[in-house]
């Protein structure tokens, strides 16, 4: 998972100050000396992390400690507020155009994923009930006009291109074609290189004074550290960027080029990559980001997750059958089969606050829905609405139907009884466990059997 190394140094930092009843200042000095060699090992930019923790020393020491929070409290508050503004304080939109189509330049070096992020921003803008339409405009790496066809589709989106002719005049030709057409936002799938070099950048630099676009985005992959901002310094000292989206911080990436890429080139990460997939684009925020470093979840991105990607109907036929206690293995089936539409489960459950860290050796199998599937479907149509009829020798049937074994067979009926009773709990007004939105002993389903949420 993202910044995990870095999420994990800081909390040991933190972890020695938390114990002290008042903070002196060699505390302090000691604890932003530790948090330095973490951001540094981060592959934060020197000068960024140097600003970062004199930043942060100032502010705590002599700090008025509130009521409601402990010293070493305090300073996280501190570090958090810090790690935010470093960040850009609050997320960047994209500039669009007040007349006529927004027009989107998206440049990066080869390997960067361009294309794919050209695609995932295309279906992202589709999805809020825009027109977008791509371009391509990489007329020298082999197939990539044929892949961005091939994104394109998966993304619904239509996909203009002329060719091998001047990408210049195929970008002008596109917003033409786009104003004809209707569509609100043009996408240039611009060329990359192995590395910035004066060709790429005079073709990006014709591109622009030809098609004056509102918005150029440049798309840095996170796991290369300080070459990420470096490439980004270079783009925009000879382009003019507007903003980066930044790939791959769903990998094992120890996260400085998204601590340094503001604070270098005073351009903000717009989105940010969490993954292969194309819904796999997150709109970047600071705050949240900032949170989940420093290993407190993010569950607003958690919530906006579930609001746009589960069924709002389904969900409220899910609430009234529970409230009438008639949840039974069919909804149980639904609702995990909504659950998958939120992505990888690994992720979603390191939103939570607290999880991150232990989760980091837990490994978690998304097939695992596929197989409660099996095990649901391998049911008769009574079995499954009357899950308590199932006896030892339905179980043994039902297991060798999908395959599992008995085990397996009852500890999916215990997790069914558990949410039955977690609701029932919760209707009395009793103290539950801590949970999901009431969805803990579903998402255990999903984790080795000695994991507890």
């Amino acid at each position: 998972m993202a910044f995990e190394g870095l999420t994990e140094k800081l909390a040991r930092a933190f972890k020695k100050m938390k114990n002290r009843g008042r903070l002196t200042e060699n505390d302090v000095k000691e604890a932003m000396r530790e948090v330095r060699l973490a951001l540094l090992d981060a592959d934060v930019n020197y000068k960024v992390a140097k600003d970062f923790t004199n930043a942060v020393t100032e502010k705590a020491i002599g700090q008025n400690i509130t009521e409601s929070l402990t010293p070493a409290q305090m300073v996280i508050k501190i570090v958090n507020d810090q790690l935010t503004e470093l960040m850009g304080t609050s997320e960047a939109r994209i500039n669009t155009a007040s007349k006529g189509p927004t027009v989107i330049m998206m440049c990066g070096l080869q390997g960067s994923g361009k294309t794919t992020h050209a695609a995932k921003l295309a279906k992202m803008l589709r999805s809020k009930g825009s027109r977008p339409l791509l371009v391509g405009c990489d007329v020298y790496r082999p197939a990539a006009i044929d892949q961005l066809k091939v994104v394109g589709a998966k993304a619904d989106v239509p996909v203009f291109e002329k060719g091998t002719q001047d990408p210049v005049k195929t970008a002008a030709e596109a917003v033409r074609h786009a104003k004809d057409y209707g569509n609100d936002y043009v996408i240039l799938d611009t060329a990359g290189r192995l590395h910035v070099d004066e060709a790429l950048m005079d073709e990006l630099r014709r591109m622009k004074a030809q098609v004056e676009p509102n918005e150029i985005l440049l798309v840095v992959d996170s796991m290369t550290g300080q070459d990420a901002v470096n490439v980004a310094k270079s783009f925009d000292e000879t382009l003019g960027i507007d903003g980066v989206i930044l790939t791959k911080l769903d990998g094992d990436t120890r996260g400085g080029a998204a601590l340094s890429v503001r604070a270098v080139t005073g351009k903000p990460i717009k989105f940010a990559g969490v993954g292969e997939k194309l819904d796999d684009l997150e709109v970047f925020h600071p705050d949240r980001m900032a949170s989940r470093i420093l290993g407190m979840g993010d569950i607003l991105t958690l919530i906006e997750q579930a609001e746009s990607k589960l069924d709002e109907k389904k969900a409220e036929e899910m609430a009234r059958r529970l409230q009438e206690n008639k949840f039974d293995m069919n909804d149980m089936l639904e609702q995990f089969q909504q659950i998958r539409k939120m992505g990888s489960m690994k992720k979603l459950l390191g939103m939570i606050p607290g999880m991150e860290r232990q989760l980091k050796n837990v490994e978690v199998d998304d097939r695992q829905i596929d197989r409660i599937a099996a095990i649901i479907l391998s049911m008769t149509p009574e079995e499954r609405a009357k899950p308590e009829r199932i006896n030892p020798s339905r179980k043994r049937r039902i297991a060798a139907g999908s395959g599992m074994k008995v085990e397996d067979v009852n500890r999916l009926l215990k997790q069914h009884e558990q949410m039955k009773q977690l609701f029932k709990q919760s209707k009395k007004g009793k103290k539950g466990r801590r949970n999901l939105g009431g969805m803990g002993p579903g998402m255990e389903g999903l984790l080795p059997p000695d994991f507890k949420l």
